[in-house]
């Protein structure tokens, strides 16, 4: 962590925004670099390279997978709705629930169970949406590969950010998620 003096952040120290370059607007930045990778790949990018099919090649930290099951597994979604948003997904490239065997829909189930618990315990939510959207007209955003959404949510959660402001905030970083959810699932799952 870097730390800085004081006198580095003095008022006379900073520069005044109005002798930069630009002008100013209405919009707030949130400033997220992750996202580049989605968009210089451009919309159709899963089409060649599917991200569910290669994220269990990647460590658990890597590929933010929180736990790794039979036949289908839990990992983090880089674009959350909510902090603590997972994805339960199957190895297997299947792009529907009912091309799904049933050790997969049974496994996926039962991580599912297991996802709200120990989502319940490391964050104290008070409700779920849980749910799959299937093929691209249904707004799936990797429509090739099947994958459930297990968003948490708070009665606090909803504010008019992303009503007005089109803009989530984000209270927890994915690495620091994946890790309390990762060191949960073995003791608060099966409760």
């Amino acid at each position: 962590m870097t730390h800085y003096s004081s006198e580095e952040f003095a008022p006379e120290s900073l520069e005044n925004a109005a002798s930069l370059a630009g002008v100013p607007d209405e919009f707030q930045r949130l400033w997220t670099p992750h996202r580049m990778t989605y968009i210089s790949n451009g919309p159709d990018a899963h089409d060649e390279l599917c991200p569910f099919c290669e994220v269990p090649k990647l460590s658990d930290e890597e590929g933010l997978i929180v736990f790794r099951g039979e036949v289908a597994y839990v990992v983090m979604n880089l674009y959350p709705y909510n902090s603590g948003h997972i994805l339960v997904c199957p190895y297997r490239h299947v792009a529907l629930y009912d091309e799904a065997t049933e050790a997969e829909t049974a496994e996926i189930a039962k991580l599912t169970q297991e996802a709200m618990r120990v989502i319940r315990h490391v964050s104290g939510n008070q409700g779920f949406n849980i749910g799959m959207n299937q093929g691209k007209v249904a707004g799936a955003g990797v429509a090739n590969h099947l994958h459930q959404h297990v968003v948490p949510r708070w009665a606090t959660d909803a504010n008019f950010m992303p009503i007005i402001a089109k803009t989530k905030a984000m209270p927890r970083l994915l690495s620091e998620t994946r890790a309390l959810l990762a060191d949960a699932w073995p003791t608060h799952s099966q409760k």
